[in-house]
């Protein structure tokens, strides 16, 4: 990484400093970070927290499936509230269903709360689709990995592992995840956003961790990325009160400040225009910007998705479908500086309605292993061809017409003309 994208990127965390609960987020220095690429490890290694759990276990998650890797998180999690630790769980109304495992949590003492129960509730459509874990305000998780096997995907078995990410944080923005969790726990229980004021980490204010972030330390040389700036994290949380675009708005940032290369994968790519407009201007200005797209799960975005190839095609940018396992992660690296992990899809149900969850992450020597982690995907994916595309018969066109057009109608009714 070289001293002048390395200012760069620090330039552009100086341009987010951010609000606690306000529509922005802040970067802060500091945090260990972990990944993880499948569930295995990632349930190995909350399990580990939880048992080692002194106070306090919150989870939050969209799927908590009653299989061997959601039992055995629920084991452990029985195990902490049998020894005296406060543990609670959020779960989605239609993500995840009533469980028998329910009735052994309540009589341990977990304390559960259900988000929305009904497909139209009292948040209107919103699901969470948040996957995020606190052991003891030491340890946070976030990232795409539900609660369930990584081999299962509804009763079918997998030929591979689902391809997915998610962090482990330990460091002042554990607390901003615990915030916001805190914030949801509340919001349940009374149906709205709850005026939380939890004190700044460590007394320090979002701008004084942002200068942090930035500060060059005098007499380094220009190439030692160490001394210009140091690692840092921002949790960049979505909801429907004040953080609407919050998520959105990162990766726009984060592109719009391109300088050499964009990669993003994610399973369900349906974004408004501002992201499809900021993908197609950075390849238009050399930027190398390469798409992994997920598919086989929805047969309505299998056939709308591609409507939206030709532009992107014209522009330059690449794009491979991913078909050898259920592609679920929601990821990308700028420049090798910049990269994100978390729960939220490219779509209208994630940027505009869902409440989502990621990890920003600038500077950190995981970004490496995950843009290696994008690439291989990338290679190991179907390449799109634009001279094939654009010899498809008129019949597939017709359907990719008529399905994004289906698609986009029902996304502006649901977010009430949010959706462009």
């Amino acid at each position: 990484m070289s001293g002048g994208r390395g200012r760069h990127f620090a330039r552009l965390a100086q341009h987010l400093p951010g609000r606690r609960y306000g529509s922005t987020y802040r970067f802060c220095s500091g945090n260990a970070v972990r990944l993880f690429t499948s569930g295995a490890a990632y349930f190995a290694a909350l399990i580990e927290r939880i048992e080692a759990a002194k106070t306090d276990v919150a989870l939050e998650t969209y799927i908590f499936c009653d299989d061997a890797a959601g039992r055995s998180v629920s084991d452990a999690l029985i195990r902490a509230a049998s020894r005296g630790v406060r543990v609670r769980v959020i779960t989605d109304g239609i993500g995840t269903q009533r469980l028998p495992l329910f009735a052994d949590w309540q009589a341990v003492g977990i304390e559960h709360r259900i988000y929305n129960p009904h497909l139209f509730g009292r948040f209107g459509f919103s699901r969470t689709h948040r996957k995020l874990a606190c052991v003891d305000d030491a340890y946070a998780y976030c990232g795409g990995i539900n609660i369930v096997d990584d081999y299962d995907q509804n009763g079918t078995r997998l030929p591979f592992p689902r391809w997915d990410f998610a962090v482990e944080l330990n460091g002042p923005v554990v607390a901003d995840v615990r915030d916001a969790f805190d914030v949801q726990w509340e919001r349940i229980r009374i149906g709205h956003r709850p005026a939380l004021t939890r004190p700044a980490v460590g007394g320090a204010t979002p701008q004084a961790a942002t200068t942090r972030f930035v500060r060059v330390r005098r007499g380094a040389r220009a190439g030692d990325m160490r001394a210009l700036a140091e690692p840092c994290v921002a949790f960049v949380a979505r909801d429907n009160f004040v953080n609407r675009r919050t998520i959105e708005k990162a990766y726009l940032t984060a592109i719009g400040q391109a300088r050499s290369e964009v990669l993003l994968a994610n399973p369900y790519f349906m974004p408004g225009r501002k992201l499809r407009r900021a993908l197609i201007y950075a390849a238009e200005r050399g930027i190398d910007v390469r798409l992994v797209i997920g598919r086989k799960e929805f047969a309505m975005l299998d056939y709308a998705v591609p409507f939206l190839y030709r532009t992107l095609l014209k522009a330059g940018v690449k794009i491979s479908e991913y078909e050898k396992t259920m592609l679920h992660g929601k990821v990308a690296v700028v420049d090798s500086n910049w990269g994100t992990v978390g729960s939220s899809n490219l779509d209208a149900l994630s940027l505009m309605l869902n409440n989502e969850a990621n990890v920003v992450l600038v500077l950190h020597p995981e970004i490496d292993q995950l843009r290696q982690g994008i690439l291989n995907a990338f290679n190991e994916s179907r390449r799109i061809d634009e001279k094939h595309y654009e010899a498809r018969p008129a019949g597939e066109r017709l359907l990719n017409w008529i399905a994004y057009n289906t698609y986009r109608i029902a996304m502006k009714l649901l977010t009430v003309g949010g959706y462009d």
